[in-house]
């Protein structure tokens, strides 16, 4: 179905099982909001990893598929690095304001986590909706310098 159409479907799912997340309340039971969100995500994380490779790799010259797939490995691990951080000084920000506010700990630290994956959602809606608008270039499917054969 290709690399886009995979990508957009894992995006999709992803989505979905992080906004779930949002959903989850003080007492959630396991079986009924823990499991769907971790399944559902999952999934979708599944089918976002290769694509996004295989679609940052197209274009490159066969010389430079090194260089290439070091720099796409160093922007994912920094872009995860840099996410965690955010997120996780969003969601403390919001449990400390909370449990000033008089709210009980178990409820304060679920607010900050459900800001932390409001927050996630909302990042992988935009990269939704920027791999649904973009349009996808010749070379996606022919290497950068590489010219077709003649027939």
């Amino acid at each position: 179905i290709g690399a886009k159409a995979t990508l957009t479907f894992g995006l999709a799912l992803f989505a979905v099982g992080l906004a779930l997340w949002t959903r989850v309340p003080v007492h959630a039971s396991y079986a009924g909001y823990v499991l769907p969100a971790l399944a559902i995500g999952g999934v979708g994380a599944g089918f976002i990893s290769a694509p996004n490779i295989t679609l940052g790799m197209s274009g490159v010259r066969p010389d430079d598929t090194g260089l290439a797939s070091g720099l796409i490995n160093v922007a994912l691990q920094m872009g995860a690095a840099i996410g965690v951080a955010v997120l996780a000084t969003l969601s403390t920000t919001r449990t400390q304001h909370l449990l000033t506010t008089g709210v009980g700990a178990h409820e304060a630290l679920t607010g900050g986590y459900r800001l932390g994956f409001v927050v996630a959602t909302g990042c992988v809606v935009v990269a939704l909706a920027l791999t649904t608008l973009l349009r996808s270039s010749r070379t996606e499917h022919q290497p950068l310098g590489v010219e077709e054969e003649a027939s």
